[in-house]
């Protein structure tokens, strides 16, 4: 085996015959993780984001918030239901692609696939500078090094995909369940002193 290949093999696992998908499926503590990771991101920062850039374009704004949310909250629940209705009608295998293009065609489905590419691809990106953000707030001496602090990130996320699924599953199990865990107490302590 050459250098490369033994790189290759260390950084992303073996290949997998087609036979051994199977035991690629995920528990829904596994799976949970992975497939959530747009409404958990977007949690974690949208109304931060949101305020942000309604302060920036007036203090008057920020009314506009709670209705902003609201929005994004029933766009989340048609999603929602629409993921539910397509596992039902595609049980055994699916996706926005899948369900695109059987009902509406090949373009439709090619125009579903380039989207959830491009959200994947924006989730990342904001989801990473979000993070590495929250980071340099409460370790002010990492602040120079955003960039590589961000670049590593996407290196180790690309790398934890690239393993394959149960992998990224078990990669991304630890910080989801400490983001809800968090996110919880929280709100409980929140609710806690208000009362």
């Amino acid at each position: 085996m050459t250098a490369s290949v033994s790189l290759k093999r260390l950084a992303i696992g073996r290949p997998r015959a087609t036979r051994e998908l199977a035991d690629t499926l995920l528990p829904k503590f596994l799976a949970l993780p992975i497939f959530s990771s747009d409404p958990i991101s977007s949690v974690a920062y949208a109304t931060e984001a949101a305020l942000a850039v309604l302060v920036a374009t007036s203090l008057t704004a920020r009314h506009l918030v709670l209705p902003i949310s609201v929005a994004i909250a029933a766009l989340l629940a048609i999603v929602v239901v629409s993921y539910m209705q397509g596992v039902r009608a595609y049980a055994s295998s699916g996706g926005s692609y899948v369900f695109a293009k059987e009902n509406l065609g090949t373009l439709a489905g090619l125009i579903a696939a380039a989207a959830l590419l491009t959200d994947y691809v924006l989730t990342v990106a904001v989801s990473i500078a979000a993070g590495i953000f929250a980071i340099t707030s409460a370790v002010p001496g990492l602040s120079p090094y955003l960039l590589p602090l961000s670049l590593v990130s996407v290196v180790l996320l690309t790398l934890g995909n690239l393993r394959g699924v149960r992998e990224s599953g078990l990669l991304f199990a630890f910080p989801t369940y400490g983001f809800l865990v968090t996110l919880y107490a929280t709100l409980g302590v929140g609710l806690a002193r208000v009362t």
